[in-house]
């Protein structure tokens, strides 16, 4: 059963329960990580070697270094048992993520200062990324999409994709959307195991630049690992949502958009904050009676009672202050005054507006980026996007007119350093007057 909790002050660190939410974290703990460092080293010494060994031992598939890359042949065998309908979702789907990330390009820029000096930046894509796209019991289409198009729109040159084998020949709508994506560089091999390979390069696998897709414990733990040698998008801890409503909401839509997210796995966080009790009661009712004909429900009601609270604050500006304190990965806002409310949240992976936006509309098909921070880090990180697929480079044009002028300026500062080579860099330059 999901709990009620009434707070006076939106004082999550007053509150057990929130604490107890607020402690939820990516579960790397120390034997996982361990584990996985032995994977990552042991990839890192022998390639393909190891890679083998490990698919034999986690996946039982016996891989050769021929076999491990998939024939583009096979993919689209495989994308040819998709429905048609679901094809013409996919389609739009990734037309509307294009669109959306299309205006998240930026440009080369320059300005000019005194003297003739020019300064700049350089905007360049990266050359090569790898796509993680977990195996487990689901396939994720949508993930594939959310983080190809945007290194796409970047203009990523070369994208890897790694997969477990067993998933991907058994479920065939992950060829479809490589196939629609034009992705056709993939590689059996998942795990820490395949994250190893991206980072390090083996005789089969190329060393990519930066690694981006979600997966298990032990990849999140080899992510963390390999970060440093390559670039990653995020460690991703559980899912979680936090409506902010007052009694103008539907209490069967809130219980919906709440279930959604508890249907993610046992530690996701559904959460709403109310000024109304009436209303918090009123969703209560509605995820009992909704609970009962879903699928996932063992998990939800796992993840409810563990995670999910009914939060009754004093005021709507209490709940959005509340809100940004947990600074969730999904905030969907539902009142009298949707717009007016929604400015108050500044802490969100995304928001959500109105009653008709829920939080699947992002998963799926509006085009706006579901790779998003989870874990209280929205505060100070955001969506994943075209931006995390380029390189800023600085340009410098000085000229001797200008110095002549600052190198005094400079000499000071590197000696108050203790760099006098930095010092004599600028003033060996220097024309004689």
């Amino acid at each position: 059963m999901i709990e009620i909790v009434k707070l006076v002050e939106s004082r999550p660190e007053d509150n057990e329960k929130l604490q107890h939410i607020l402690s939820r974290g990516t579960g790397l703990n120390k034997e996982i990580l361990a584990r996985a460092e032995g994977i990552v080293f042991d990839v890192a010494k022998r390639g393909d070697e190891a890679l083998i060994e490990c698919t034999a031992y986690f996946d039982d598939v016996v891989l050769t270094p021929k076999t491990m890359k998939v024939d583009r042949e096979l993919i689209e065998k495989l994308a040819a048992r998709v429905d048609a309908e679901l094809i013409a979702a996919m389609r739009e789907a990734i037309s509307n993520i294009r669109y959306y990330h299309e205006r998240q390009l930026v440009r080369d820029w320059e300005i000019e200062g005194a003297n003739g000096v020019r300064l700049g930046q350089r905007i360049r894509p990266l050359e090569i990324v790898g796509l993680y796209v977990p195996g487990g019991s689901a396939a994720y289409p949508s993930t594939v999409m959310m983080n190809a198009v945007p290194a796409q729109v970047a203009g990523v040159e070369r994208i890897i994709i790694v997969t477990p084998p067993v998933q991907f020949n058994q479920n065939p709508v992950i060829a479809a959307v490589l196939k629609e994506l034009g992705l056709f560089e993939v590689y059996t091999v998942g795990g820490a195991q395949a994250i190893a390979a991206l980072a390090c390069g083996t005789e089969t696998i190329p060393r990519v630049d930066k690694i981006v897709g979600p997966g298990n414990q032990y990849v999140a733990a080899a992510k963390k690992l390999v970060y440093g040698a390559v670039d990653i998008d995020s460690i991703a801890g559980p899912s979680e949502i936090v409506v902010v409503a007052d009694d103008t909401a539907r209490p069967d839509f809130i219980a919906a958009d709440l279930l959604s997210q508890a249907e993610h796995s046992e530690d996701a966080a559904a959460i709403l904050i109310t000024p109304s009790e009436s209303l918090a009661i009123a969703v209560q009712k509605e995820i009992i009676n909704q609970t009962r004909t879903l699928s996932r429900r063992e998990i939800i009601e796992r993840s409810l009672a563990e995670y999910g609270a009914l939060i009754v604050v004093q005021s709507l500006d209490d709940a959005c202050i509340l809100a940004n304190r947990l600074a969730p990965e999904h905030v969907e806002v539902i009142t009298v005054n949707s717009e007016t409310t929604a400015a108050k949240i500044h802490n969100a992976g995304a928001i959500f507006i109105g009653p008709y936006s829920p939080e699947p509309v992002g998963d799926y098909f509006a085009g706006t980026n579901h790779v998003l921070p989870t874990g209280g880090t929205a505060r100070f990180s955001s969506a994943l996007g075209v931006y995390d697929f380029l390189k800023r480079t600085s340009i410098v044009r000085y000229t001797e007119a200008e110095l002549q002028r600052t190198a005094a300026s400079i000499d000071l500062l590197a000696r108050a350093e203790g760099f006098d080579a930095h010092a004599r860099s600028a003033t060996i330059r220097l024309v004689d007057s």
